[in-house]
């Protein structure tokens, strides 16, 4: 079955033309579409870019493709073409827009859906490596209230903009080999809508996901956000991944071999919930 997927790197682009950093939104462009169709258990076969201007700077262009290159690179797809359209007075000078489209493949019987998810079922957290492509319209509010310069460091000593900026991570390889190792119920890219509405899609009707707080390392660029943009924890699991870039949902027995396998792809993940009956009125996802 062939599994495709298209989109964007949203707002994060206005940083970029802000921060004149365009050698790795690229990576981003890819990721978001490469781990949407890997959630179905597909591998990428393929990618293709769209790149729009007002007026074509070639050096700017170089970097974006540069990215897209190293992100087809993680995600073992190949980059076979794309379009690059100048469009002048369409957009204003130094901005340009960015689309992605990616192909993959899965045998049928193979397909990740979510179906074979029962109560009790483990729920493991894979770390994000930033807030990936998501949230970035709130993250522009904040710094547009309280600006900080190049240099100011969170409190893990590490830039805020280079933590802002981070390229979306690339599950490809780890997922991949996850699964030719155990089967995995269920898969979840955390993208909009955060971890309260991206996890109840693979979800069965009658179940719902209890997560525990403190179970997983939340990256100090949230709480950074969340204590300047004064904003509610329920709207910081919705607006952003909130340290989890990706769901995996695997039967209890298979729990220390799925960590085992992530581990040995340097991939950082957690134990964080469970599966749960979803009783009348209860909410898909309870983070207590």
């Amino acid at each position: 079955v062939l599994v495709s997927g298209t989109d964007g790197v949203g707002t994060k682009l206005k940083l970029a033309f802000h921060l004149n950093r365009h050698d790795r939104i690229g990576i981003d462009l890819v990721a978001m579409s490469v781990n949407d169709i890997l959630v179905q258990g597909a591998e990428p076969l393929f990618f293709l870019d769209y790149f729009a201007c007002g007026r074509l700077d070639i050096d700017v262009a170089s970097k974006v493709i540069k990215g897209i290159a190293e992100g087809c690179e993680q995600a073992r797809c190949a980059l076979i073409g794309g379009e690059t359209a100048e469009m002048p007075g369409m957009y204003p000078d130094g901005e340009y827009d960015l689309a992605g489209f990616a192909v993959g493949i899965v045998e049928k019987d193979q397909i990740i859906d979510g179906a074979s998810i029962t109560e009790n079922d483990v729920i493991l957290g894979i770390a994000s490596s930033g807030p990936h492509s998501n949230g970035f319209s709130l993250i522009r509010k904040i710094l547009e209230l309280y600006p900080v310069d190049t240099n100011f460091k969170l409190e893990d000593n590490v830039k805020l903009l280079d933590a802002i900026m981070e390229p979306t991570r690339i599950y490809v390889r780890a997922i991949l080999d996850l699964n030719q190792h155990l089967p995995i119920k269920g898969l979840a890219h955390i993208t909009g809508g955060g971890l309260l509405e991206n996890i109840p899609r693979i979800l069965p009707a009658n179940l719902s996901a209890l997560l525990h707080k403190g179970s997983w390392s939340v990256p100090s660029l949230f709480a950074w956000l969340q204590t300047h943009g004064n904003v509610a924890d329920d709207e910081m699991y919705r607006v952003f991944n909130y340290g989890i870039g990706m769901i995996v949902v695997v039967a209890p027995e298979h729990v220390d071999e799925a960590l085992a396998v992530l581990a040995a792809h340097n991939e950082t993940v957690w134990q964080i919930g469970t599966v749960q009956p979803n009783r009348a009125n209860d909410r898909r996802v309870l983070i207590v």
